[in-house]
């Protein structure tokens, strides 16, 4: 399993979203409040942020606590959306950056909080890895994301026993589904927060019920229910 989060509002630093919150993504590397599955993150990690309209990333197969790198220019990177995991590697895959959420197309940023049986996943030579996560991205990418929540069902009822929460930003759109684990969503004044799980103790914090889509925009956040 791992834990991911989704930013889209006002220009907001990755250090504050990502490392100051007191459980933030970097608490989350190594003690997870809400994971159901595992319990820690340390096979590697990722940083997605758009600089204008090109996605940017930082990836690596190392845990996030051991970046000081990262560390170090995280605050400087701002950006007004940000698709950010840390990855927990499910048993037989490889840990290696390429790995590591966010995945993209060149147009969104996308992360997969789960396993799927890659059995299920057609294979795709624009996949970034051979991991169930990477397979995942490639067919949500193919299809399109205005079709995310239709293909989360699809592959949710060829593999019955698959956690498919995916986060994916475009840089003015992101959308988030659950499908076997946590999800919350934070609306401050300046944006809105799309994670796994809190990152701090705000009591603005809503849980998004299992099986459901959220999309946000500008202004706007709406939760749809998933078929199947």
């Amino acid at each position: 399993m791992c834990r991911h989060l989704g930013w889209l509002g006002e220009p907001a630093s990755v250090a504050s979203l990502i490392l100051d919150p007191p459980n933030g993504l970097l608490v989350q590397s190594y003690s997870p409040r809400r994971q159901k599955h595992g319990t820690m993150n340390a096979d590697g990690w990722g940083t997605g942020f758009f600089d204008g309209d090109a996605p940017r990333r930082w990836r690596s197969a190392a845990p996030l606590w051991g970046d000081v790198s990262f560390a170090s220019v995280a605050p400087a990177l701002r950006s007004e959306c940000v698709v950010a995991a840390v990855r927990s590697a499910t048993v037989g895959m490889p840990i290696e950056p390429s790995a590591s959420a966010p995945f993209t197309d060149g147009r969104w940023l996308l992360s997969h909080n789960g396993v799927v049986d890659r059995s299920v996943l057609p294979l795709s030579p624009a996949a970034e890895s051979t991991v169930d996560s990477a397979l995942l991205a490639a067919l949500i990418f193919q299809r399109g994301l205005d079709s995310l929540g239709e293909t989360v069902a699809e592959v949710g009822a060829a593999d019955p026993n698959a956690r498919l929460n995916i986060m994916a930003g475009n840089g003015s759109r992101l959308l988030a589904t659950t499908w076997g684990d946590t999800l919350a969503i934070l609306r401050r004044d300046d944006g809105v927060v799309v994670a796994s799980e809190p990152y701090d103790d705000d009591p603005r914090w809503e849980d998004v019920p299992d099986r459901h889509l959220v999309d946000v925009s500008p202004g706007s956040v709406e939760l749809i229910p998933l078929k199947g």
